[in-house]
């Protein structure tokens, strides 16, 4: 982060703020931080991105990393609940959010950044990553239950193997790689772990 980007002193309370403005803030540094990395983000290009001053930005946030903190949680403002029934339409979803080159390239910035900056990587597990945690663990428990997984296996060790595989895969493919070749990544490493798909027209009860 940029050392010149120390905040200016106290104001007093002022007219009320603009959502257009707020909005705007949290658009430029989200996008900022997708293109350059946090280390290369300051206030005065995010102010400057956003069409505002530095003191609109200081009246909204304390120091940068409040700021970007808040932008991961805007960037994913809008994610839907996550529910995977099957362990198909699991690394379905995880294909489709990792063809996306802009969620990949997030993806990198945030954990590239975890030494320096951890809130960042702690708030997109708050606004994003735990809700996809916790249907990931749902999805490979319940294919255990149905005799897809080996009774051995455990299901919270199968996710950081996941987790592990996607920050590889997002590290050393290119961003253009498509999405069923990713799902056929995916399904691999659940077949090196046991995994054994449902024969078409077979469904087991829980």
């Amino acid at each position: 982060m940029s050392s010149n980007d120390e905040a200016p002193a106290a104001r007093s309370p002022g007219r009320p703020r603009s959502a257009e403005v707020d909005e705007a803030i949290l658009d430029a540094a989200i996008d900022l931080l997708v293109e350059q990395g946090v280390g290369q983000v300051s206030i005065k290009q995010v102010a400057q991105r956003a069409g505002v001053t530095r003191d609109a930005v200081y009246r909204r946030f304390p120091d940068l990393t409040a700021l970007l903190v808040r932008a991961v949680e805007w960037e994913y403002r809008d994610a839907e609940p996550v529910e995977w029934p099957d362990l198909d339409s699991m690394i379905a979803g995880l294909a489709g959010q990792l063809s996306r080159p802009r969620d990949r390239k997030l993806f990198r910035r945030l954990y590239a950044a975890v030494d320096d900056f951890p809130a960042l990587l702690h708030a997109y597990a708050e606004a994003h990553g735990r809700r996809r945690v916790e249907a990931a663990l749902a999805a490979l428990a319940r294919a255990q239950r149905l005799g897809q997984l080996p009774p051995h296996a455990d299901p919270v060790v199968l996710q950081q193997v996941l987790a592990g595989a996607a920050v590889h895969y997002v590290s050393v493919t290119p961003d253009d790689s498509g999405e069923e070749a990713i799902r056929a990544y995916f399904a691999e490493v659940l077949q090196q772990v046991g995994y054994r798909p449902a024969s078409e027209g077979e469904h087991g009860d829980e």
